[in-house]
């Protein structure tokens, strides 16, 4: 017999028993159906973190300070006064893959407007932190030249900080008081969202760096430099190039730790993403064990089912069948079982990963992909489970077939 002549057997099977079909396949639709919605989110989740690590900046290499010891205990990384200017200078002077670079200094203060105020970020920065951020405004502009040179006493507001101090009216061309000097707020920055740390990117002002320097922080230390690479292939060349230029301009000789601390979005998108593929991992293998019991379920109403049809096996055995043709047959009416489930579930679970999506706001992908290895898997639990009560069917006796009531 042809496959095309045991698939309509096994779909005449099934449409006989209807009811006990759909029952039988329930427990597969479930399965295929949890699995599938597991891996939309994972998938979602997956690609909500490269978007967030994108918007993190362009080719970005971020630079910070490295860890200070005194009597013998470390401060943690970021304790210790290491990056200057001369270095922001030096970065632009002697890395060829360093396309961009920005300083940035960091302090926290209250914003205040009349009789309301809010505790924000305050980022001294430079001209070409937007480029590197990819960081546009929603409204008025960003830093020039002349802001830097001059140590304008301007500012841009994230969308939090504009949002919260102008609640009805638009905030550029007015003026603030950060630390108590009075700021006019030349843009409000596009709206960024959280990073994956939770962080509010929006809740953040930011100043000519050189105004920061002079009238708001009194340091002359850099919290962090941003660099951005020429190209994706050339950030390690970059993170090299930095390292070295670094260590250089500090006198670190080889085998001396260094006083500073280098991290690409690799390490940061790598982290991130490994994170949530265990998660989605653990997730598809609490999904798949209702795959199991659907394909428990399958062989229970298979073994049923050779029980019930032991004439019609002895029959067909009488008329010339081979064993290998009953087995044949009732393995392709466990696979069909399972393959309908397959599908049903698959469909199932596209609209669960709407619903959840939103629902609960997350992020959810259904791919190709995911779909291809649903299906596949259900079949292969028809097989899994199809066999045994297949491989009992072809063992019947032809005679004692005959004689069974």
């Amino acid at each position: 017999m042809n496959v095309v002549s045991l698939v309509r057997i096994a779909l005449a099977s099934i449409r006989r028993n209807a009811a006990r079909s759909l029952l039988t396949i329930l427990g597969v639709v479930i399965g295929v159906g949890a699995v599938v919605v597991m891996v939309a989110i994972g998938n979602g989740a997956q690609a909500e973190i490269a978007a967030k690590v994108a918007g993190l900046g362009t080719h970005l290499v971020v630079v910070a300070p490295g860890s200070s010891t005194r009597t013998g205990v470390s401060g943690g990384a970021g304790s210790t006064d290491s990056l200057t200017m001369e270095d922001v200078e030096k970065i632009k002077k002697e890395s060829w893959n360093a396309a961009l670079v920005s300083p940035v200094i960091q302090t926290f203060t209250m914003a205040v407007v009349g009789n309301v105020n809010w505790r924000t970020r305050i980022s001294g920065v430079d001209v070409s932190y937007f480029d590197i951020r990819s960081w546009g405004v929603s409204a008025g502009r960003v830093l020039d030249e002349a802001d830097i040179r001059t140590s304008k006493k301007v500012c841009l507001l994230g969308a939090t900080v504009a949002r919260t101090l102008y609640p009805d009216r638009d905030p550029v061309g007015q003026t603030l008081r950060l630390r108590g000097i009075p700021m006019e707020i030349v843009g409000v920055l596009e709206a960024k969202g959280q990073t994956a740390e939770g962080t509010d990117q929006d809740d953040v002002a930011l100043v000519p760096y050189s105004t920061v320097r002079s009238r708001m922080a009194g340091r002359q230390f850099l919290g962090q430099i941003l660099v951005s690479a020429r190209s994706a292939a050339a950030v390690p060349d970059a993170v090299d190039e930095v390292r070295a230029i670094l260590r250089e301009g500090h006198r670190i000789r080889p085998g001396m730790d260094e006083d500073f601390t280098i991290q690409d979005q690799r390490q940061i998108a790598e982290t991130a993403q490994g994170t949530t593929a265990v998660m989605t991992t653990l997730l598809m293998a609490v999904a798949s064990v209702s795959l199991l019991v659907g394909g428990i379920g399958i062989m229970n109403i298979m073994l049923v089912s050779v029980t019930e049809r032991t004439r019609e096996i002895g029959i067909r055995r009488a008329l010339g069948a081979r064993r290998r043709d009953v087995l044949a047959q009732f393995l392709v009416e466990a696979v069909v079982l399972s393959g309908l489930g397959g599908v049903l579930g698959t469909a199932l679970g596209a609209a669960g990963s709407v619903v959840v999506g939103w629902l609960t706001g997350w992020a959810t992908a259904v791919t190709p992909g995911s779909v291809v290895i649903a299906v596949t898997f259900s079949a292969a639990v028809g097989v899994f489970f199809g066999w045994y009560p297949a491989r009992r069917a072809a063992a019947f006796d032809p005679i004692e077939a005959l004689r069974y009531q």
